[in-house]
């Protein structure tokens, strides 16, 4: 197999990434720390049993950067080269969710401090965490982390993340701060913090200047979104009819995401706003998702108007948390709802349509609000 290195050596050699120093270094590092990790003897091995003490993990890795500064692709890299079977990529917010849930069901057991359980269970079925996508924006998740990743890093788990926000900017401004910082304090001391601020956007340069609005629905708009998605993920076109698909927790039951790869899904209008729907199917796909795309969004009469209703807060959802749109639909925002009931406090939403295609947005960090 090959090293994070020769990869990605190949890829600027290929054209595809440009030099930079920032990402050449964080490589390096990754390099070795997916070195140290296969040379870590796993939990009750025989050589672990020889030791008679466990060693303590490698040291994680913090990449944070701004949007389209290649974290993903250097996890990618990263997380296919370590020669380890119990290792496990999981976008955060997704993690976060599943520690919830078994956090209830141990505090049902009454048998004390919970985190400790759950600490124990989610080390023993990975020496490897790798996380896409830290952001921190609730006070349920802030009140445990310090407590949960100390117990992890204690218990043999090496932490590998990314995050478009530096250490000490997590959870900004957040409720009851003060019980959030030893978690900046665990990060800063337990992992190597490695900025990623080099010139290129890849992200932006893969919109390439090309619209994140179509108009009308139809071939050459569905077209012209399957061609965007391709180009956001690197996914090979010839590939289609296998493009991932994802269930997405929301509170006890899943949504259905269609395709779903490196953070950019693709969903019909349809299933979004078709549906009965609410806030925190949004909310969660905002918060799971960096770029959404939305084919077959139809005018908004008057006898849509649940439909409009629904799409309302959608956008809501995704512009507090700085989702990048892409949209085919059969107007342009100041034409999707002509009349009827809900016209003028749409122009709000018209108004955040017009702005989520504006470059400054389209620069904005995911969860940038948050």
């Amino acid at each position: 197999m090959t090293s994070v290195v020769a990869r990605y050596e190949a890829l600027v050699a290929a054209g595809e990434l440009r030099p930079d120093p920032d990402q050449r270094a964080t490589v390096l590092r990754l390099d070795s720390l997916a070195r140290e990790l296969s040379e870590v003897p796993a939990s009750g091995s025989l050589l672990w049993r020889m030791l008679r003490k466990a060693p303590l993990p490698p040291r994680g890795i913090y990449m944070w950067g701004g949007v389209g500064r290649g974290k993903s692709m250097l996890m990618d890299l990263f997380f296919h080269c370590v020669r380890i079977p119990a290792k496990r990529r999981v976008h955060f917010h997704e993690f976060m969710i599943e520690v919830h849930a078994r956090l209830r069901i141990e505090r049902a057991k009454e048998k004390g401090d919970p985190i400790a359980p759950v600490a124990a269970e989610i080390a023993a079925g990975a020496r490897l965490l790798a996380f896409d996508e830290m952001v921190v924006n609730n006070s349920a998740d802030a009140m445990i982390l310090s407590r949960l990743f100390t117990a992890l890093v204690e218990a043999g788990v090496t932490v590998v993340t990314t995050s478009n926000r530096a250490p000490s900017d997590l959870y900004k401004d957040g409720l009851n701060r003060e019980h959030f910082l030893p978690f900046i304090d665990l990060i800063e001391t337990r992992l190597d913090v490695l900025p990623l601020n080099g010139p290129t956007d890849y992200r932006m340069e893969r919109l390439g200047g090309f619209p994140t609005w179509y108009v009308p629905n139809g071939p050459e708009t569905t077209e012209a979104l399957r061609a965007a998605f391709f180009r956001m993920t690197d996914y090979p076109p010839e590939d289609r009819a296998n493009v991932p698909a994802e269930e997405l927790p929301v509170g006890g039951r899943t949504l259905h995401v269609p395709k779903s790869l490196k953070g950019v899904a693709v969903f019909s209008f349809k299933r979004l706003c078709g549906e009965a729907r609410g806030a925190p199917d949004y909310i969660a796909v905002a918060r799971r998702f960096h770029t959404v795309i939305i084919v077959g969004i139809p005018l908004l009469t008057p006898e849509k108007r649940n439909e409009a209703a629904r799409f309302k807060t959608l956008i809501d959802a995704l512009y507090e948390h700085k989702v990048k749109l892409l949209a085919g639909a059969d107007a342009e925002p100041a034409g999707l709802y002509p009349s009827g009931d809900g016209a003028f406090e749409f122009e709000r939403t018209v108004s955040r349509l017009m702005e989520m295609q504006s470059r400054d947005y389209l620069a904005e960090g995911h969860g940038a609000a948050g």
